[in-house]
């Protein structure tokens, strides 16, 4: 058995006494004004450019570009020496730009699937159709989608909650039209939600680490793989916290993960924190344990691709080994996520689907794009994700807080989030 350093819960479930202790980190507001998508939907730049053709309004960097019947994709494979931005034509050229990790990052991958589907059906000829073919044409196109990456839950619940959506609409029209209408809105309507959820779970994480670590009046954070715009629809979840943090003026530095095979750390994690001047380093996946040997970092975060009811939360590959480090080391471990990516059907992370990719990304340089660097022959195990166990994370910073254990040895996810959503 083991036990996380125990913390309290701070959100709208119990947030109370701990807001005037976080003054320097007031809430700013979490929705979004469109204006920042539109001034972006309405200037598609080229489909490849330098570097600086990532940034909007001279601030954020835009992984998905989107306006009514049509979709863009940054392609992250060729980041940080190449901006590429992909058509994205139907949802089979959503389904491949997500198993192909052209897009990547649980909550983008949910954002792109879905918006994937809404360019197709906005191109569509629905002559002769009626409202229960568009029902059973939509349903089944969000359920190919969701075959693409298993693993990560968002696009699982997106594909569900859109399910409603057509549902309800195709039960009060007649007219595929308006089914397809529905379903194109609510799609939108994601895209928005998502920097919204993001910019909350950044402000949240941000006061409660304040708090939690008082002691320190500056702070270094450890994070894993890329949590930040190019894994969302912006801002970012765990790397949301860290720029929310250097935001306060209480970040001393950033320290990321190169995070093999794939290299999400140094190419997407690094080229963001460049970006957006925060003092940062980059270590290798091995240094992990020495760096905190040193004494140099105040604590972890990480994302989650899901969170089991129990807490066991599956990320990628590792972030267990990390967990277990940070346990050896007394060093708080959380996990940042949206209730999106938190799968209350799931007991326990023995349950989750862990996907495993190509032995290629191992064996050639540059996560299976570049040459050979392994001995042919060679077998390869290449799991994309592994499991945190719930006992060794301190909390889950949501956009509708932190969800803690409260004293005990457990977290109470599921209390947590009917409270949260009002259903309780």
């Amino acid at each position: 058995m083991c036990f996380a350093p125990q913390i309290d819960r701070i959100g709208p479930v119990d947030q109370g006494r701990r807001e005037n202790n976080c003054c320097s980190f007031r809430l700013r507001g979490f929705l979004l004004s469109l204006s920042l998508y539109q001034s972006g939907f309405q200037s598609m730049a080229a489909d490849t450019s330098s570097a600086e053709g990532l940034v909007e309004n001279g601030s954020s960097l835009q992984s998905i570009r989107y306006k009514r019947g049509s979709l863009q994709l940054l392609d992250q494979r060729k980041l940080p020496l190449e901006t590429t931005y992909m058509d994205i034509r139907d949802s089979a050229d959503g389904w491949s730009a997500i198993r192909d990790m052209v897009v990547r990052g649980a909550p983008a991958i949910a954002v792109a699937g879905a918006l994937s589907l809404a360019v197709e059906v906005s191109n569509l000829e629905t002559s002769n159709a009626t409202s229960e073919y568009a029902a059973s044409y939509l349903a089944n196109k969000l359920d190919y989608l969701v075959s693409s990456r298993p693993t990560a839950v968002n696009l699982s619940d997106a594909a569900t909650k859109l399910k409603e959506v057509i549902s309800k609409a195709a039960a009060t029209s007649s007219d595929p039209i308006a089914v397809f209408q529905a379903y194109i809105e609510a799609a939108e309507l994601m895209l928005k939600d998502d920097v919204a959820s993001n910019k909350a779970i950044g402000s949240y994480g941000a006061i409660f680490l304040q708090h939690q670590l008082g002691d320190s009046k500056r702070l270094s954070i450890l994070t894993h793989c890329n949590t930040g715009s190019l894994a969302t629809a912006g801002y970012g979840t765990a790397l949301g916290v860290i720029r929310e943090l250097h935001g306060g003026g209480v970040l001393e530095r950033a320290y990321c993960t190169e995070t093999r095979p794939f290299n999400q750390g140094s190419r997407l994690t690094a080229f963001e924190l460049v970006h957006d001047n925060i003092p940062a380093t980059l270590i290798t996946d091995s240094a992990a344990a020495a760096l905190m040997k040193a004494g140099r970092i105040n604590a972890i975060i990480v994302g989650a691709d899901r969170v089991a009811a129990n807490g066991d939360t599956a990320n990628k590959i590792g972030t267990y080994s990390l967990a277990v480090l940070a346990f050896h080391h007394h060093i708080p471990f959380y996990v940042a996520a949206p209730l999106t990516s938190i799968d209350l059907a799931l007991s326990s992370g023995q349950d989750i689907v862990i996907e495993e990719r190509s032995a290629k990304e191992l064996l050639h340089s540059r996560g299976g794009l570049g040459e050979q660097v392994a001995a042919s022959g060679i077998s390869v195990w290449n799991p994309a994700f592994d499991v945190t166990p719930a006992c060794m994370i301190s909390g889950i910073i949501t956009e509708k807080g932190v969800i803690t254990k409260k004293g005990s040895d457990t977290f109470d996810i599921k209390g947590f989030v009917l409270k949260a959503t009002g259903n309780s």
